[in-house]
């Protein structure tokens, strides 16, 4: 069994969603202790038990410890079945991090798996439906695993109610292929867009407004997307960066403390510290981008490297998490440019090729 202290490092929930990720590849049961101990409301929440939940249903997991605020977690799992899954979280936390928990395992499941998850589909702190379909979803693809992404519904804090469909393949007959990623290419395309629904909608065009007096990007009405009254009231900023190898997607969420102006502004930050560097990835996608490619670094023995902007706490816990299960290495080290870094993943041991 595996014996992980959540508090080290970041000491968030991404060790939690990692750990259980990579106990049902590995087959290896996993200790978790100190679950989020250093948030201000530690242990298990709503949302963590409902990731539990899912990987319990995918994997038959014995488990043990999964009750509101418990910070110690006892998970067994058993092999990883495709199939149909329904996971709600009952409030308006990320299905996001829920079907980040799962799909690593499923891409080595017996057959495809189809997902039904209903909660938040645009939270603060945790990657947005957009992202992980536009900029994730297509470099899972690119290893060798199908993937099929639907929003069928918005879901915003406090009230929830979104829902996403995913229909998940394991990868093909070749396995999970590793690849490097160190340039981004040519600029594509670029676009952004403004969800408002139960909101002004003079909100999205001050909003627009920013990014198009701060980025000299042009907009015309489809920047706000059609949205029903029951979707919200929410708010999201959504800026698109389309290049040839890669695609970025940036996100601010609005809240009634902040300013359409502020919101406008954060997603311009993002969008400017993205494009004041040569790298590949931004900070958030180098972060989720680790565990897919670990894997396929494992299965294969070949190792891959990938540039980003930077390696964030957050992207080095998740790191050392991953080490913890498989038989690969993470090294981390700036360019000679100094605008970018650049993380290899390498097989060790009798894994390596």
């Amino acid at each position: 069994m595996i014996h992980i202290d959540a508090s080290e490092g970041e000491g968030g929930g991404q060790v939690l969603r990692t750990a259980l990720a990579l106990s049902m590849v590995t087959g290896q049961p996993v200790l978790l202790e100190n679950i989020r101990a250093r948030r201000p409301k530690p242990g298990l929440m709503r949302q963590h038990l409902t990731c539990v939940g899912a990987a319990q249903a995918v994997s038959g997991a014995q488990v043990d410890g999964a009750t509101p605020g418990g910070q110690t977690l006892r998970f067994t799992p058993g092999p990883v079945r495709g199939g149909d899954y329904h996971c709600s979280v009952g409030t308006a936390g990320s299905v996001m991090l829920v079907l980040q928990t799962v799909w690593p395992a499923l891409l080595l499941a017996d057959a495809p798996a189809r997902l039904t998850l209903q909660g938040g589909t645009h939270n603060p702190m945790a990657p947005s439906f957009h992202f992980v379909e536009q900029a994730y979803a297509p470099l899972v693809r690119r290893l060798g695993a199908a993937a099929t992404l639907q929003l069928r519904r918005c879901g915003f804090y406090p009230g929830g109610g979104g829902e996403v469909h995913a229909e998940l393949h394991p990868a093909g007959p070749e396995g999970l292929q590793p690849f490097d990623l160190t340039a981004r290419g040519p600029l594509i395309g670029r676009h952004a867009e403004c969800l408002v629904p139960g909101v002004r909608r003079s909100v999205a065009e001050r909003e627009l407004g920013v990014l198009r007096d701060q980025l000299g990007w042009a907009f015309d009405h489809r920047a706000i997307p059609v949205t029903r009254q029951n979707e919200g009231p929410g708010n999201a900023l959504l800026a698109t960066l389309r290049h040839a190898h890669v695609t970025e997607v940036f996100c601010s969420i609005g809240e009634k403390s902040r300013s359409a102006e502020t919101v406008g502004e954060d997603v311009v930050r993002q969008v400017q510290h993205y494009l004041g560097s040569n790298a590949a990835l931004g900070p958030h996608l180098a972060d989720q981008w680790a565990l897919p490619l670990g894997l396929a670094v494992w299965r294969s023995g070949r190792a891959a490297r990938y540039t980003c902007t930077e390696v964030s706490l957050h992207a080095s816990t998740n790191f050392q998490t991953i080490e913890r299960f498989l038989p690969v290495q993470f090294e981390a080290r700036p360019l000679p440019d100094g605008q970018a870094m650049q993380v290899e993943v390498r097989p060790t041991g009798d894994n390596a090729a």
